[in-house]
C-alpha cells in the first residue's frame, strides 16, 4: 500500500524546476521534499508527499481531512491537534 501524506511547506529551496526542495511541516515534524511535480506549489500550501516528493498541491480543507482519517485510523495526530 502506498500512502501520500499532506503537509504544509514552509518554504522553497533552488530555482532549477527539477532540482527544487522544499521543507514541509507534517505536525510537529519537519522533512524535505523534492517539489518538481509541483513547480506551482508556494510557501503556505498544502502539498501530498510519497517518498519524498510533494506530488499535488491540495487545499487546506482537503489536507485537514485527510489529516484527521489517519488520525482516527491511528496513524497519526488530527488536524486539530
Amino acid at each position: 500500500m502506498c500512502l501520500a501524506v499532506p503537509g504544509r511547506l514552509l518554504d522553497v529551496n533552488g530555482e532549477d524546476a527539477l532540482a527544487r526542495q522544499g521543507r514541509v511541516a507534517f505536525g510537529g515534524i519537519v522533512k524535505q521534499a523534492n517539489l518538481a511535480y509541483v513547480p506551482e506549489a508556494r510557501p503556505g500550501d498544502y502539498v501530498l508527499v510519497h517518498a519524498g516528493f510533494a506530488i499535488a498541491v491540495i487545499d487546506e480543507r482537503e489536507a485537514a481531512r485527510t489529516l484527521d482519517f489517519l488520525a482516527a485510523a491511528g496513524g497519526g495526530e488530527g488536524a486539530g491537534s
